[in-house]
């Protein structure tokens, strides 16, 4: 059942495509980490979005590295801000029902050696260009572009 089941994800994977850093826009921000999260959260909630979930993904991969027999530090901090839009949702999963798998949708701040960003990981053409707006407009308000 363990081997059906990673089959399946493998075969979506790979037809799917996945996300490459090509596939990502970023801002860098001119100030903290933690000033940067802190922007970030504003300008979601300032688009009157509740934010679902706040992914410590440069926690998760600081904390493994050892256990996965790593010595890389990929960042030094890095969390993903994950919120839907029912408007917007309902808009692109009313065009097409598979748009599903493009939520939520996340916005991230990322840390590599005192260098902050923020960014999004870019929609597919069609009706998810209007969610990929709302992502970068919420990515330069917290740069403040």
């Amino acid at each position: 059942m363990i081997r059906t089941g990673l089959a399946a994800v493998l075969a979506f994977g790979l037809s799917t495509g996945l996300a490459t850093a090509q596939e990502a826009t970023t801002y860098p921000f001119d100030g903290s980490f933690d000033e940067a999260t802190m922007a970030v959260e504003a300008a979601i909630i300032g688009k009157g979005l509740v934010i679902d979930y706040r992914s410590h993904v440069g926690e998760m991969l600081n904390r493994t590295a050892a256990d996965v027999g790593s010595e890389v530090k990929v960042f030094d901090n890095a969390d993903v801000f994950l919120f839907c839009s029912a408007v917007l949702s309902r808009k692109v999963m009313e065009a097409d029902p598979m748009n599903i798998a493009h939520c939520p949708y996340g916005v991230f701040v990322t840390d590599r050696e005192g260098q902050v960003a923020v960014g999004y990981r870019q929609m597919p053409e069609g009706p998810m260009q209007e969610v990929q707006t709302l992502l970068d407009e919420i990515a330069r308000e917290a740069t403040g572009q």
